[in-house]
């Protein structure tokens, strides 16, 4: 398949960095020549240097035979004309474009992405996708990373194991027969800075990084088996009232169970925007790293403190200076995935990834078929795969222990009707079964093609 991928920053790059991987004919196009080089010298795709929205070079970037185009530029602007360009002089089938302005996204303006309007088939909101990551991190404090599959029945969990894990030195097989009822499956594991797919005989270390399938009614108990203890969010304070704090702190406004909020915003007019917008929030206009300002929002009582500003070394100072005034809980917002294994030295309890929620959007409406979620995890190097089994996919009919998948690959939930199951060997996969496989990133092309679910087109 020919993808023509416009921007070739962080999220382009990773976009590019997976389809290559999956032998599609990529060509990465940037105004900025430093950047289409990296792409060029790191992955096996083509580069072109110059405006993506510009016909002539879409056409150098062979957009008059591709069959998708990702316009993932910094520039709202830019990438909805590119798509307009794909569509009015390329013919190009499917357009999916990243936009930042509410404006933009403002529900009431959505007819304005028809066909015959502005033809962008996929709109994805970087900053819409990092507050939903947000709140999820919220809703599992004791996890530093956390996503929702099977419409909310189940959840992956990322939970760091500390010397208090009761579970150490047991093999999974082991737990499985200790706790027979629990619907939760260990997908993936990363020790000493290596992920891989654990095997019925291993065993669980201090110091690793679990990935966990889990039924959502079996969550506490989950964490509880692995020694971590849910806390309610009562009180919670947001560093940074940009697009997406404000995002964050409008969705606590409307939650049933009632969550005091405080915003800072070191810019006046942003703080005054987002007093204008909220109802029921306190917004402080001051810096987020000030003692005295983060002790008049009551740091030192607050069951969480998330940075969301647009800098990330400020993020960090934020939580570290909450966790010296007495926060138990700290998210930082990260872009760069360099600075993540600072994390936990410094205390911080979980982070979120702009790049890799927005990579991980994509991917979903990418591998269009029947898949219902992508979700990326780490520096891309796993995806969990939700997707409907067809009738022609070589999995329907079979039982788990029958199918020869890669030893990067597990199954980690299956939903059959309204039931989300835990799958053991002996459990026959059915046509109309959903199933979520997690995949190391080089074993990816091998489950799409069993659950026949390569990237097509409307």
């Amino acid at each position: 398949m020919k993808v023509i991928i416009c921007g070739a920053g962080q999220v382009g790059w990773q976009i590019a960095r997976h389809l290559s991987g999956e032998r599609n004919d990529v060509t990465v196009v940037d105004n900025n020549p430093d950047l289409v080089r990296r792409a060029t010298d790191s992955l096996d795709v083509q580069g072109i240097a110059g405006f993506a929205s510009y016909p002539d070079v879409l056409d150098r970037a062979g957009a008059r035979d591709a069959e998708m185009i990702i316009a993932a530029t910094h520039s709202d602007e830019v990438n909805m004309v590119t798509c307009q360009v794909a569509h009015s002089v390329f013919g190009i089938n499917r357009k999916i474009a990243r936009l930042r302005s509410q404006s933009y996204l403002d529900a009431i303006y959505s007819d304005l992405y028809r066909r015959d309007h502005m033809p962008i088939d996929v709109v994805i909101s970087p900053e819409k996708e990092v507050a939903a990551a947000a709140l999820q991190r919220l809703s599992a404090p004791a996890a530093f990373d956390t996503e929702v599959f099977m419409e909310g029945k189940a959840h992956l969990l990322g939970i760091s194991l500390d010397e208090s894990c009761p579970v150490l030195n047991t093999s999974l097989r082991q737990l499985t027969d200790l706790f027979s009822t629990l619907r939760a499956v260990v997908v993936g594991v990363r020790r000493e800075g290596t992920l891989f797919a654990p095997e019925a005989k291993d065993q669980l270390f201090a110091g690793d990084e679990c990935y966990i399938f889990t039924h959502v009614d079996d969550i506490p108990r989950t964490m509880e088996i692995f020694g971590k203890k849910q806390s309610k969010q009562e009180r919670v304070v947001l560093v940074g009232g940009g697009n997406v704090g404000l995002t964050v702190a409008r969705t606590l406004e409307k939650r049933v169970a009632r969550v005091r909020t405080k915003v800072i915003e070191k810019s006046r007019h942003c703080a005054e925007r987002a007093a204008e917008a909220l109802e029921r929030t306190i917004v402080l206009n001051g810096d987020g790293l000030d003692s005295g300002l983060l002790a008049e929002a009551g740091i030192a009582r607050a069951d969480a403190m998330l940075a969301v500003t647009d800098d990330d070394k400020t993020n960090m100072l934020a939580c570290v200076r909450a966790k010296a005034e007495g926060c138990a809980y700290v998210i930082a917002l990260i872009n760069d995935p360099t600075l993540v294994p600072l994390m936990g030295p410094l205390g911080i309890n979980a982070y979120i990834n702009p790049r890799a929620t927005t990579v991980s959007s994509i991917l979903r409406h990418i591998r269009h078929g029947r898949v219902r979620a992508v979700y990326s995890i780490g520096d891309a190097e796993a995806e969990v795969i939700e997707a409907e089994v067809l009738s022609t996919s070589p999995l329907a009919g079979r039982k788990i222990s029958e199918i020869d998948f890669p030893e990067g690959v597990l199954v980690g939930a299956l939903r059959k009707g309204d039931e989300v199951i835990r799958p053991v060997g002996s459990t026959r996969i059915s046509e109309g079964d959903v199933i979520a496989i997690f995949a190391l990133t080089e074993d990816v092309p091998e489950v799409e093609r069993l659950m026949q679910v390569s990237i097509d087109f409307f």
